[in-house]
């Protein structure tokens, strides 16, 4: 299957539209959005958040709050509501608690220091880093192919499958966005050879939509993961390791991405003839790409399990490794990348294509790491705590749900690394007052952040494949609707049935 040909993927693709004009029309499709976004109502924001923020904080200090507590309260307003209109880029705004907290003595110069250097973080930067070694390589499109070979048939619905499965595989490991982009010419070169709409319609949408699903399976697959994570150490002091948190997620991909792609697939007719592109062989560079990324894998799944894992086994044999994390493992995957030679005189990973990953996602998560330390030492928690005593009356499950359904439609139209940061040390505190497990209120939250499919502007990859210029805004809203529900109740089951 592989080794049908010595040239590489890339001359083997037969692509029905080219790099340039599929660039050219995302760049159209962003600049459109950006002017529709720089309405009236967006430049207010910019004056009239940090007024609001002002207000609301006078208000509660007058009413006898901390003084801590009315400067959190008001600079988490401030920051949310420009994250969620984004008069300014959300990374910008990001810097506002790490500028803005110890001027007012809410967080010291070091607690705020350490939200950077927070082994999530540096999780999150190895983790952008093994994925641009990957891309750099090529080896992420030969998986996505095999997969695709794999399914094979000449059936519309083994087709989308096909595809579905390498995108969901793909965004467990490497970003949805670079997933999708890797994988839609390759959709392209192949919906080229029919005219079946459908098949067009939903083998993008399908790519699309398994790329944010798969995310959810690992904690390096998309950034909420890392901020609940975060947010559950910093309120409960206990590690969420990589395998526990797959334990968690996993099922839910596995229930989710079939039924996904059932519903896209329904009514699909026999498609004759398509020819896939070839693989071609393994090349060097690709291979060990491959070999480092499936190391530092099993390192992080094997860290601490199953029976201590291999830091319990080093514990053992006399050399003990009381702070050994997926931080640092993703870090020496990073370097043993620097050191290893791809066999064209240069090395697997150069500091060119390392430079180049998204470092706003990183000062986001910092500055949100900042917000929920705010929250805890200021004791805003705590004040919000005794205001959501009520919610522990409800029936859990209609809580669940209603987490559910208010993350993944809020996600259609804000960020969903700023809904968590903002949402999960809120929830940590109902979980509290209502003397229930906050698993129950964080991961919901956390897993239907990335479970907004209706809208271009939802996720990336629905604004990657919206780009094709191959359906309409009403055909996504249409497809997407359903699963959004259906992705409620599948995360609500589960966890209810997990956690309680």
């Amino acid at each position: 299957m592989f080794c049908a040909g010595c040239g590489t993927v890339q001359d083997h693709l037969t692509i029905g539209i080219s790099i340039a004009d599929l660039f050219k029309m995302m760049n159209g499709i962003i600049d459109d959005a950006i002017q529709l976004r720089k309405s009236s109502m967006k430049n207010l924001t910019l004056i009239i958040s940090p007024l609001v923020a002002a207000v609301v904080g006078v208000v509660l200090y007058l009413c006898g709050s901390p003084s801590e507590i009315a400067w959190t309260a008001g600079i988490t307003l401030w920051v949310a509501a420009w994250w969620i209109t984004e008069p300014i880029s959300i990374p910008a705004t990001s810097l506002i608690p790490l500028a803005v907290f110890p001027l007012v003595g809410v967080l010291t110069p070091a607690e705020v220091g350490s939200a950077f250097g927070n082994n999530l973080v540096l999780l999150m930067m190895g983790g952008f880093m093994l994925s641009a070694a990957m891309e750099r390589s090529g080896a992420h499109q030969r998986i996505a192919l095999g997969m695709v070979h794999l399914f094979g048939g000449s059936s519309g619905r083994r087709l989308v499958f096909g595809f579905m499965a390498a995108s969901a595989l793909l965004s467990m490991w490497i970003s949805n966005a670079a997933t999708t982009l890797m994988l839609l010419p390759i959709a392209m070169a192949v919906v080229s050879q029919t005219n079946n709409a459908k098949l067009q319609v939903n083998l993008l949408l399908g790519i699309a939509y398994a790329a944010s699903i798969g995310g959810i399976a690992t904690p390096i697959g998309t950034p909420p993961n890392l901020v609940f994570m975060a947010v559950y150490r910093e309120n409960f002091g206990i590690e969420i390791g990589f395998i526990d948190w797959m334990r968690w997620a996993f099922p839910v991909v596995l229930i989710m991405l079939p039924i996904a792609g059932l519903w896209l697939t329904r009514g699909l007719s026999k498609i004759e003839s398509i020819e896939l592109p070839n693989t071609g062989c393994w090349r060097p560079e690709e291979s060990r790409t491959l070999i480092v990324f499936a190391v530092t894998a099993v390192f992080w799944v094997t860290r601490s399990q199953p029976f201590g894992g291999w830091t319990g086994l080093a514990e053992q044999a006399g050399f003990p490794m009381p702070y050994a994390n997926d931080a640092s493992i993703a870090i020496l995957g990073v370097l043993a990348l620097f050191l290893i030679p791809n066999g064209k005189g240069e090395k697997l990973l150069d500091w060119t294509s390392a430079e180049n990953i998204p470092w706003g996602v990183l000062i986001l998560f910092a500055g949100g790491l900042s917000l929920a330390e705010a929250f805890k030492s200021s004791g805003l928690s705590e004040w919000l705590g005794t205001g959501m005593a009520s919610f522990g009356q409800l029936p859990t499950i209609l809580l669940i749900a209603a987490i559910c359904l208010a993350v993944t439609f809020l996600t259609e139209v804000t960020s969903n690394t700023a809904t968590t940061t903002l949402l999960l040390p809120i929830l940590a505190t109902a979980a509290l007052a209502a003397e229930v497990d906050a698993r129950l209120f964080m991961i919901p939250a956390t897993l239907s952040a990335s479970f907004a499919f209706m809208l271009p502007v939802a996720t990336p990859p629905n604004a990657i494949v919206f780009a094709a210029n191959r359906f309409s805004v009403q055909d996504m809203a249409r497809e997407g609707l359903v699963l959004n529900l259906i992705g409620v109740m599948v995360v609500t089951t589960i966890c209810y049935v997990m956690f309680t």
